[in-house]
Protein backbone atom coordinates (compact mmCIF):
# COMPACT_ATOMS: atom_id res chain seq x y z
CA UNK A 1 0.00 0.00 0.00
CA UNK A 2 1.56 3.34 -0.72
CA UNK A 3 1.96 6.47 1.72
CA UNK A 4 -1.05 8.27 0.58
CA UNK A 5 -3.51 5.11 0.48
CA UNK A 6 -2.47 4.80 4.08
CA UNK A 7 -2.59 8.23 5.32
CA UNK A 8 -5.95 8.10 3.45
CA UNK A 9 -7.36 5.13 5.45
CA UNK A 10 -5.95 6.57 8.37
CA UNK A 11 -8.13 10.29 7.59
CA UNK A 12 -11.25 8.26 6.77
CA UNK A 13 -11.13 6.43 10.16
CA UNK A 14 -10.98 9.74 11.71
CA UNK A 15 -13.38 10.65 10.08
CA UNK A 16 -16.02 7.94 10.46
CA UNK A 17 -15.58 8.16 14.44
CA UNK A 18 -16.33 11.89 14.32
CA UNK A 19 -19.28 11.13 11.96
CA UNK A 20 -20.28 8.37 14.67
CA UNK A 21 -20.09 10.76 17.55
CA UNK A 22 -22.26 13.13 16.00
CA UNK A 23 -24.24 10.71 14.78
CA UNK A 24 -25.20 9.12 18.08
CA UNK A 25 -25.93 12.94 18.83
CA UNK A 26 -28.53 13.63 16.47
CA UNK A 27 -30.05 10.51 16.72
CA UNK A 28 -30.57 10.78 20.42
CA UNK A 29 -32.99 13.72 19.58
CA UNK A 30 -34.31 11.90 16.23
CA UNK A 31 -35.64 8.71 17.81
CA UNK A 32 -38.47 10.73 20.40
CA UNK A 33 -39.80 11.78 16.93
CA UNK A 34 -39.04 9.02 14.76
CA UNK A 35 -39.80 5.39 15.55
CA UNK A 36 -38.49 4.17 12.18
CA UNK A 37 -35.41 2.02 12.13
CA UNK A 38 -34.42 2.48 9.14
CA UNK A 39 -33.70 5.79 9.60
CA UNK A 40 -31.74 5.49 12.61
CA UNK A 41 -30.04 2.61 10.58
CA UNK A 42 -29.25 3.72 7.21
CA UNK A 43 -30.23 6.91 6.84
CA UNK A 44 -29.33 9.28 9.16
CA UNK A 45 -25.13 7.99 9.44
CA UNK A 46 -25.28 8.43 5.30
CA UNK A 47 -26.74 12.17 5.92
CA UNK A 48 -24.40 12.83 8.68
CA UNK A 49 -21.38 11.29 7.06
CA UNK A 50 -21.76 12.98 3.62
CA UNK A 51 -23.26 16.50 5.46
CA UNK A 52 -20.11 16.49 7.50
CA UNK A 53 -17.68 15.46 4.67
CA UNK A 54 -19.07 17.79 2.18
CA UNK A 55 -19.34 21.05 4.27
CA UNK A 56 -15.63 20.61 5.20
CA UNK A 57 -14.37 19.85 2.31
CA UNK A 58 -16.19 22.88 0.80
CA UNK A 59 -14.86 25.22 2.72
CA UNK A 60 -11.75 24.05 3.50
CA UNK A 61 -10.07 21.45 0.93
CA UNK A 62 -9.27 18.99 3.92
CA UNK A 63 -11.85 17.27 6.56
CA UNK A 64 -10.46 16.80 10.14
CA UNK A 65 -8.70 13.56 9.16
CA UNK A 66 -7.35 15.18 6.23
CA UNK A 67 -5.94 17.67 7.88
CA UNK A 68 -4.31 15.24 10.69
CA UNK A 69 -2.61 13.22 8.23
CA UNK A 70 -1.72 16.08 5.73
CA UNK A 71 -3.86 15.51 3.15
CA UNK A 72 -5.78 18.17 0.94
CA UNK A 73 -8.24 17.44 -1.68
CA UNK A 74 -8.29 19.45 -5.19
CA UNK A 75 -9.57 19.83 -8.41
CA UNK A 76 -6.92 18.45 -11.57
CA UNK A 77 -5.98 22.18 -12.30
CA UNK A 78 -4.96 22.71 -8.27
CA UNK A 79 -7.62 24.70 -6.98
CA UNK A 80 -10.09 23.91 -4.64
CA UNK A 81 -13.06 21.82 -5.85
CA UNK A 82 -16.22 22.78 -6.82
CA UNK A 83 -19.33 21.91 -5.20
CA UNK A 84 -20.29 19.18 -7.65
CA UNK A 85 -16.98 17.76 -7.77
CA UNK A 86 -17.22 17.08 -4.07
CA UNK A 87 -20.73 15.90 -3.89
CA UNK A 88 -20.21 13.58 -7.11
CA UNK A 89 -16.84 12.30 -4.93
CA UNK A 90 -18.89 10.95 -2.38
CA UNK A 91 -21.64 9.66 -4.37
CA UNK A 92 -19.11 7.81 -6.45
CA UNK A 93 -17.34 6.64 -3.06
CA UNK A 94 -20.20 5.06 -1.20
CA UNK A 95 -21.82 3.40 -4.14
CA UNK A 96 -20.27 2.27 -7.78
CA UNK A 97 -16.55 2.34 -6.49
CA UNK A 98 -17.01 -0.55 -4.50
CA UNK A 99 -17.75 -2.26 -7.69
CA UNK A 100 -14.82 -1.06 -9.51
CA UNK A 101 -13.08 -2.53 -6.88
CA UNK A 102 -14.39 -5.70 -7.35
CA UNK A 103 -13.91 -5.96 -10.80
CA UNK A 104 -10.71 -4.67 -11.24
CA UNK A 105 -8.56 -4.66 -7.63
CA UNK A 106 -5.08 -4.69 -9.61
CA UNK A 107 -5.78 -1.51 -11.06
CA UNK A 108 -7.79 0.26 -8.33
CA UNK A 109 -4.79 3.09 -7.29
CA UNK A 110 -3.11 5.02 -9.28
CA UNK A 111 -0.48 7.55 -9.41
CA UNK A 112 0.86 6.46 -5.70
CA UNK A 113 -2.42 6.76 -4.56
CA UNK A 114 -3.44 10.07 -5.13
CA UNK A 115 -6.27 9.36 -7.44
CA UNK A 116 -8.72 6.72 -6.69
CA UNK A 117 -12.06 5.44 -8.69
CA UNK A 118 -13.98 7.89 -7.03
CA UNK A 119 -11.36 11.11 -7.73
CA UNK A 120 -10.86 10.25 -11.31
CA UNK A 121 -14.38 10.25 -11.67
CA UNK A 122 -14.95 14.12 -9.87
CA UNK A 123 -11.74 14.69 -11.43
CA UNK A 124 -9.73 15.97 -8.04
CA UNK A 125 -6.61 14.68 -6.65
CA UNK A 126 -5.53 14.21 -3.07
CA UNK A 127 -2.35 15.97 -2.62
CA UNK A 128 0.15 15.48 0.47
CA UNK A 129 0.26 19.40 2.03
Amino acid sequence: MKSITKKRTAAIAIDLAISTAVTLGVEYFLRKKIKSEVIHTVVTPTVVMWGLEYAQLRKSGQTIGYKAMGLALENEDGLKPTDAQIAKRIMYRDTISTFDYIKDRHHFEEQDGAVLPHDRFAHTVVKEV
